[in-house]
């Protein structure tokens, strides 16, 4: 899979360059190029080639100016930094921007009497402030809620977890069928939830589960901007308006003054509407920032929970997701549990080993976006290698772990059989 190219060295350091899946090369020692934008690994994020090229330089660097910023220092979350503040005031004022609308039309509504014109507005802004009123989420409804009783030994080990890492146990602990896990808040009362995706657990051993726990439950006590019932609003509000506002064809046939009266009506919600997007992408990119330092943090607490050595074997299997995804496929398809699931994703990681130095700095490069929550895995993978080290604060053996297993048999036959007739 690796090349090195014949055809120049770096003009940096004079060392041979290299290439993983035909991306452009990049020198390995010194990174030379690594910057460069590559189109054709690349899902456009706005459709026009040099927009798209531009915004990768300028997510690139600030990431690598954020990666150097935060290297070898304590990652604590009690310090608002500028992009935390900025998202907090922008959910406030559109908050109050909401509530202010939602008042006006009350009074627009009451105020005048009844029937009066007054009250056609007055409705009208009621309507778009429930439109746009925060969402603070809810439960997945494909989440398959356990309880203590189900699994207690599941339970004892996040409380041992969470307690490891300093932060609140979930209200909540469920799991669906995906190759994931997230923790997050829902509600006004922000219920804390934990799923665990069983592929993606059940293809994980005894201590990088450790490692999911500790990095999921950091979630709850990292400062996370995406988790926060005071920045909820930045996050949805502004989208949401814009997408109110976006023009649609509603007038069919008509004479020359409607068909005017509609183009001057399009022109003006497209702008608005392009206008509000524009606006909502600006904050969005602001708040991802802390949302990356939130996922640094994560993985400090990963590492504190599970050892700097599992945690850095999690960031390794998780930047070949691909290749974990097809192993757990195949052995469900076989008939096989998670256990075989394991081995598969184990002889696959082993074997990609020489691969994956290579594949961490590609992925600074594929995985920087003004828009991506998360850091390139290569450059949380080195946080934590230039980080204090860490020995694992929670041990699970390997018995332990199999009565966990054996505490969600019918949940894993399931998903096994989901697995076997997906595509």
């Amino acid at each position: 899979m690796i090349t090195t190219t014949d055809t120049a060295a770096c003009p940096t350091c004079g060392a041979a360059t290299v290439t993983v899946f035909d991306a452009p090369p990049w020198c390995a020692a010194c990174e030379w190029n690594l910057d460069t934008f590559d189109r054709q690994r690349r899902a456009p994020e706005f459709g026009w080639v040099w927009v798209d090229r531009w915004t990768h330089r300028v997510a690139y660097r600030l990431t690598r100016g954020q990666f150097t910023g935060l290297v070898g220092r304590a990652l604590g979350s009690d310090r608002w930094s500028g992009a935390a503040v900025a998202v907090a005031v922008a959910s406030v004022v559109l908050t109050a921007g909401v509530l202010a609308m939602a008042a006006t039309g009350v009074w627009l509504t009451v105020a005048f009497g009844f029937p009066s014109l007054a009250a056609v507005p007055g409705v009208a802004l009621i309507g778009l402030a429930v439109a746009l009123r925060p969402r603070f989420g809810r439960i997945d409804p494909d989440l398959e809620v356990l309880t203590r009783d189900r699994a207690p030994e599941l339970f004892g080990l996040v409380d041992e977890v969470a307690a490891a890492v300093g932060t609140p146990a979930p209200d909540v602990i469920g799991v669906d069928a995906d190759l994931n896990a997230y923790a997050g808040a829902v509600g006004v009362r922000r219920r804390r939830v934990l799923c665990l995706g069983l592929p993606w657990w059940g293809s994980l051993d005894a201590q990088e589960r450790v490692a999911l726990l500790g990095h999921e439950l950091g979630h709850f006590g990292n400062g996370d901007p995406r988790r926060m019932l005071l920045t909820q609003p930045a996050f949805t509000t502004l989208g949401s308006a814009a997408d109110l506002v976006r023009p649609v064809d509603t007038v069919r046939g008509g004479g020359l003054l409607e068909m005017a009266g509609s183009a001057l009506a399009k022109v003006f919600q497209w702008t608005l509407s392009r206008l509000l997007f524009g606006v909502h992408l600006v904050l969005l990119a602001v708040a991802q920032r802390d949302a990356q330092r939130a996922e640094y943090r994560a993985d400090e607490m990963s590492a504190r929970a599970a050892g700097t050595d599992a945690a850095t074997r999690l960031l390794d299997i998780a930047l070949r997701a691909e290749s974990v995804a097809l192993a757990v496929r195949r052995e469900a398809r076989a008939g096989h549990g998670p256990q075989r699931w394991r081995a598969a994703v184990a002889e696959a990681h082993d074997a990609a080993a020489d691969d994956l130095p290579l594949l961490r700095q590609l992925s600074v490069r594929d995985d920087t976006s003004l828009f991506a929550s998360h850091p390139p895995a290569g450059l949380r993978h080195r946080m934590l290698v230039e980080g204090p080290r860490h020995d694992p604060a929670v041990v699970l053996t390997e018995e332990r772990s199999a009565r966990i297993d054996a505490e969600m048999a019918r949940e894993y036959e399931r998903v096994r059989r989901d697995l076997s007739w997906s595509d």
